[in-house]
């Protein structure tokens, strides 16, 4: 159990699949409601979702999920886990959150935890190394003590565990440039997060950086950085890495992650939602190869009614998880984007995934890959 991975596309070995047991409700308060924020507008759209009373600051509100959605999204993620097994692959599995979990609290804030379901997020796989990485959303501030057991066995067994700090969380700890300025949303129109709070713990602005954000490639990452909390975290693993890695800052691909706008299939070639974003990469890999699918089909996705929770655009499903080099698994739903890649010679296993939009991840979100072949390895030369 030598934890080794570089890469999201070398032969996979062994991976953590996230847990939906128990994921009820999303907890919205200023850091959900920012951290969403492109698909906030001020209608109900298939980019929108029903706003608060009021914004920023304030009491949480719990917001339930409608418990047939929840069930099949608990069926969807096992079966994943299971098609990961009969793949050959060595699949891990996090604590599942108790039922009745109790809150959790930092200085000035409470929040209902979530299930650890989109362990990608919070977690920086480099080489030998974990690297846990500071949440931007309260409610998932201690999501990956969850996933600790699995860490401590690769731990045991000769890894590096490192956790960059932890930010305070208060609402003026947030850069609130990006999701004010309209001009960079992808998404349609935006409300801005308003109204934050001071507080007696405000220290400024905080890193805060999802292991999302980074496209590994081998001794290279491509780090995506919207704002300041972004910067500040680069910074640190910049610092914290020195020179086992080259760190290429990208700036504004999305607002935050960027495993639905561009992953690396194999050497050479990228999965990507539009051909502009090979102006914003490195040079050496703006030669690479994209594949540009077909715009999502809107009726691949299920129908919900104004007081369901869209998190996510309908590009949600480029969130593919690649097994190795030639092998990928993409949501069975999504016909165009599975007819896209085999004609590029790879082979698609199909997996289930109905509600995607709802609790914001797809495949590659779900899972954390520990084990691959891959090296520490020059694609860039």
């Amino acid at each position: 159990m030598q934890l080794t991975s570089y890469d999201d596309f070398t032969p996979l070995r062994e991976i953590i699949v996230g847990s939906a047991e128990n994921y009820l409700s999303h907890e919205r308060d200023v850091t959900f409601e920012l951290f969403h924020h492109e698909n906030l507008t001020g209608f109900r759209s298939d980019w929108a979702y029903p706003r608060l009373t009021a914004a920023g600051g304030g009491t949480p509100q719990s917001w339930s999920i409608k418990r047939r959605f929840t069930e099949e999204l608990h069926q969807d993620v096992e079966a994943l886990a299971a098609t990961l097994a009969d793949l050959g692959v060595t699949v891990h599995r996090p604590l599942p959150l108790p039922p009745n979990a109790a809150s959790i609290a930092g200085l000035g804030w409470q929040a209902e935890p979530t299930p650890a379901l989109n362990i990608r997020d919070n977690t920086l796989i480099l080489g030998d190394e974990i690297i846990e990485t500071p949440p931007a959303i309260r409610s998932r501030y201690l999501e990956t003590r969850l996933l600790a057991p699995v860490f401590r066995r690769y731990y045991e067994a000769g890894a590096r565990w490192t956790t960059m700090p932890r930010p305070t969380l208060t609402d003026l700890s947030f850069d609130l440039s990006y999701a004010r300025d309209a001009a960079t949303t992808l998404g349609g129109p935006t409300e801005p997060v308003a109204d934050p709070q001071p507080s007696p713990y405000d220290v400024g602005f905080e890193m805060m950086l999802d292991g999302a954000q980074v496209l590994r490639l081998g001794r290279d990452l491509v780090v995506n950085i919207a704002q300041e909390n972004h910067r500040q975290g680069v910074d640190w693993l910049e610092r914290h890495l020195g020179d086992r890695y080259r760190i290429h800052r990208v700036h504004r691909m999305a607002d935050n992650h960027i495993d639905s706008m561009l992953l690396a299939l194999r050497p050479g070639v990228f999965l990507a939602r539009h051909d502009g974003i090979r102006d914003l990469l490195p040079e050496a890999l703006q030669a690479w190869k994209f594949i540009v699918p077909p715009e999502p089909d809107p009726g691949a996705f299920p129908a919900y009614d104004d007081t369901d929770l869209v998190l996510t655009s309908p590009y949600i499903d480029l969130n593919v998880l690649s097994i190795n080099e030639e092998m990928v698994l993409v949501n069975e739903d999504c016909t165009n984007l599975i007819k896209a890649l085999e004609s590029e010679g790879f082979t698609v296993v199909p997996v289930r995934h109905r509600h995607r939009r709802l609790f914001g991840g797809g495949f590659h979100c779900f899972t954390l890959d520990t084990v691959r072949d891959g090296s520490h390895e020059d694609y860039l030369s």
